[in-house]
């Protein structure tokens, strides 16, 4: 069964992403584009594509060449965009890269994307210089704020300094990859992910049909604009719409509550643990955030459960989107007004889903959990390097199989149960970790919590849970246990708990359950 949006397909423009987003920024040249929230320096429109234009002509001047890669490593700072935006105007490939690897991780990036130049700032440098050592592809270095002078090292002042690239460089939109950020890794190395001009101006099409911001909207950028949720959705779509976008080069509760008072916030992208911050820290209630008008979350599941407790506590609705980087990124949508606490919404025009019975390969019946499979214009172009994993993920009818479990409801709305492989199987049940952690989420005295198969010499695997408690509050294991049996199926239930100080995350707020697995192994071993 194959399923498509109740919405009506979109058209999709055969132009570069660049000239697509700033279409309409010459209707608003004065006002703020960006804004980097710890600063306030802003530029407004006219300024920000000004500067992309002198960036791509500094890179051109400097040597950079039509297909070359550019990797930005740096946090959310507005340069970040004209950085990137820069790479695209003269034909380039921006690789996006996580400023809490490893110089082993980085490496690998660096030589997996074969990226030339490198885009960072002071702090970052000595990390990029211990990736580089013993050679590296890397030959020119655009750092952003004061450095010692070294011959490989450009201020990124000075090159925007010179002449403007005048239009853009002629790429085929279908075929050229626009950028290429690097899958999570929870299993195994990143990935390159090779996403072209069409598959990020498809889904901002997609997308922009299903979310009513506009130009009177001002949206916080916490989430790091390396992971394509900021990338696309804080980036490119905010250009697009004409929203104001305020920056944080890092996520402090504090300081993020205090910008979105004083900016007025209206609309927040977010992932679930800053949504359980909003629903349970008492911070929280010392700020105003009525200009408030939704909040978005994605990259990971929001139990429903925790999504009431936030729209009760400060009176926003909560929306969920669902994709991946692999998608550019959405798939699935939620409609403001008429989200449903739990659910990732409909799909998104001008694409396909399946919901795929993994052992049979068979559709399931609406309503039946199956693996989620998507197919549409905003699918990746292949991983870089890796035909295998591409021919893994995308079959021989362009399907891409997500590894998610999920389940449609009558009104063409989809949850998601869990990741497949993250699937804890306790005597032949399937029991979905993130449901366990949104019961748990739920209990009062619990701050944060993740839940990891553990072997079992019966069962197979049981669900083991590690909780971490609110600051002052009480609980036993036996009771949160009890908490949670009561609430679910005999083979759900808990049956080991351990209190930790905190649960280990990605930065873009996925839990690494694989970090408690490897852990929670070498001790039984």
């Amino acid at each position: 069964m194959v399923i498509t949006s109740s919405l009506p397909d979109v058209s999709i423009p055969d132009v570069p992403v660049t000239p697509y987003i700033f279409e309409n920024a010459g209707e608003r040249a004065t006002k703020a584009a960006l804004v980097d929230g710890p600063s306030g320096r802003t530029y407004d429109f006219a300024t920000l594509e000004m500067l992309i234009h002198r960036f791509a002509g500094g890179l051109v001047a400097n040597g950079f060449q039509p297909g070359g890669v550019l990797m930005i490593l740096a946090p959310n700072v507005p340069e970040y965009v004209i950085a990137l935006h820069g790479t695209l105007v003269c034909g380039g490939t921006a690789t996006t890269a996580n400023p809490t690897y490893t110089a082993r991780e980085l490496r690998h990036q660096m030589e997996d994307s074969g990226a030339t130049w490198l885009f960072t700032i002071p702090l970052f440098l000595p990390l990029a210089r211990e990736a580089m050592a013993d050679g590296s592809s890397i030959g020119r270095i655009i750092v952003l704020g004061e450095h010692e002078p070294a011959d490989d090292l450009l201020d990124a002042f000075a090159l925007v300094g010179g002449d403007s690239y005048e239009g853009h460089a002629p790429v085929d939109a279908a075929d050229h990859v626009a950028v290429l950020p690097y899958s999570s890794g929870t299993t195994g190395n990143p990935k390159g992910v090779m996403l072209t001009h069409r598959n990020l101006v498809a889904n901002l099409v997609q997308g922009g049909s299903m979310v009513p911001a506009d130009s009177d909207d001002v949206v916080i950028a916490v989430l790091p604009y390396f992971h394509v949720y900021g990338l696309q959705i804080l980036i490119n779509f905010n250009i697009r719409v004409g929203a104001t976008t305020v920056s944080l080069p890092r996520f402090d509760l504090e300081q993020f509550l205090q910008v979105m008072q004083d900016h007025e916030v209206t609309r927040a992208y977010l992932v679930p643990p800053i949504v359980l911050a909003l629903a349970k820290h008492p911070l929280v209630d010392r700020y105003d955030l009525s200009k408030l008008k939704s909040i978005v979350s994605g990259a990971a599941p929001l139990s429903e459960e925790l999504a009431n407790e936030v729209t009760d506590r400060i009176g926003v609705e909560i929306l969920q989107g669902y994709g991946m980087t692999e998608t550019s990124p959405a798939t699935h949508v939620a409609l403001e007004g008429s989200g449903k606490p739990g659910s990732v919404g409909g799909v998104v025009p001008s694409s396909e889903c399946r919901v795929v019975d993994t052992s049979t390969g068979e559709d399931v019946e609406q309503g039946e959990s199956g693996e989620i499979w998507v197919r549409g214009p905003h699918i990746m172009k292949g991983y870089l390097n890796n035909p295998e994993a591409t021919a893994e993920t995308i079959d021989a009818d362009g399907w891409l199989l997500t590894g998610d479990i999920g389940y449609m409801d009558e009104d063409g709305d989809f949850y998601i149960v869990d990741r497949l492989k993250e699937l804890i199987k306790y005597k032949g049940f399937q029991v979905p970790p993130a449901e366990l952690e949104g019961l748990l989420l739920s209990h009062p005295a619990v701050a944060d919590s993740a839940v990891i198969p553990v072997p079992d010499d019966e069962a197979g695997e049981i669900p083991k849970a590690f909780v971490v408690l609110k600051p002052g509050a009480e609980a036993t294991a036996g009771e949160l246990q009890d908490f949670v049996a009561g609430q679910v199926a005999s083979f759900k239930q808990i049956r080991e708990l351990e209190f930790i100080d905190a649960i280990p995350k990605a930065i873009s707020g996925k839990i690494l359950r694989r970090v408690l697995r490897d852990a929670e192994l070498a001790k039984r071993a």
